[in-house]
């Protein structure tokens, strides 16, 4: 068996937890406080997955870049394959909280949302 230590980013107590793993396989997690705690451990040591956020250039616009992220999280292996396609990525001012930058991220089937509002100069 295999001990993992983790800190609980399920609720804002940040709880200790520690993970007994056989395998792949989760046969324990103590430390937490509440049912939040044991969600996360078991989804970290089995199909850890993560928020992207970055920027975009934007053209026209009153700045010059705009703030996305993924609409929801994806695996934690394709982080840098988002962050890469982004790179290339130039959107056209004005730009509004919400919208859709990029409907499918690296093939992952979740969007990129911008986060600010970007008006037209």
């Amino acid at each position: 068996m295999k001990t993992v230590n983790l800190t609980c980013i399920g609720c804002p107590l940040g709880c200790p937890l520690t993970v007994e793993m056989d395998g792949a396989e989760v046969k324990s997690v103590t430390g937490n406080t509440c049912k939040n705690g044991d969600k996360y451990a078991r989804k970290e040591m089995t199909n850890p997955t993560r928020i992207v956020t970055s920027t975009v250039r934007v053209s026209g616009g009153h700045l010059p870049v705009v703030c996305v992220k993924t609409a929801t999280d994806v695996p934690k292996g394709k982080m840098f394959e988002c962050v890469k396609a982004l790179r290339d990525i130039e959107v056209s001012a004005p730009v509004s909280i919400g919208q859709v930058i990029v409907p499918d991220i690296a093939g992952t089937g979740v969007p990129v949302i911008a986060t600010k509002n970007i008006r037209s100069v």
